[in-house]
């Protein structure tokens, strides 16, 4: 009955020390996969969910973060305003759910200068948030591998010869938003 018991102690034993190995190697593999999670993946695992985005030199932002591309991502707000923040501008985002996913075939390879491309050609009124100063408002005229160019008018004027006050080169490394209604 001793040797029973002995047994069986030590059977329990190696059972625990067994599982206490697994759990450290599992509990590493963890640690290593979360490790290559990128900022823009956990991002993605948050669409279609209400965020809060704190940019650098702006307000935060509230609204539904609709797709997440290559280097920059997409808010709408409850005033049927979209917002288009660079990745870049971001200080922190709350309200994320639990999740990341890795980024999908045509998702990672749409980029801020594709998608700006794509409100330039649309000829959308914007608003503009740069590093340093205030909104400014008018129209994408071009955009180029590292810059756009801005026809600064009223937000609620068409862009015409005689609405346009300024054309504003802005890097896009200043840019930290972009709201068009």
């Amino acid at each position: 009955m001793r040797w029973d018991a002995l047994f069986a102690d030590l059977e329990s034993q190696f059972e625990a020390l067994q599982d206490t190995d697994l759990y450290g190697e599992v509990a590493d593999r963890i640690r290593t996969e979360v490790g290559k999670i990128t900022v823009l993946d956990r991002l993605r695992g948050a669409v279609n969910t209400v965020v809060r985005v704190e940019l650098n030199d702006a307000e935060p932002i509230r609204g539904m973060l609709s797709r997440v591309g290559k280097d920059c991502l997409l808010l709408e707000t409850e005033r049927y305003e979209e917002w288009l923040i660079p990745v870049t501008a971001l200080v922190a985002v709350h309200r994320l759910g639990p999740w990341a996913e890795p980024a999908g075939p045509v998702e990672g390879k749409l980029g801020l200068a594709h998608l700006l491309r794509g409100i330039a050609r649309d000829r959308s009124p914007v608003t503009l948030f740069c590093s340093g100063g205030g909104p400014v408002t008018g129209t994408i005229d071009r955009v180029g591998a590292d810059f756009l160019e801005l026809a600064e008018h009223p937000l609620d004027a068409p862009r015409r010869r005689s609405e346009v006050y300024n054309v504003r080169l802005v890097p896009t490394q200043s840019l930290r938003a972009l709201r068009r209604r």
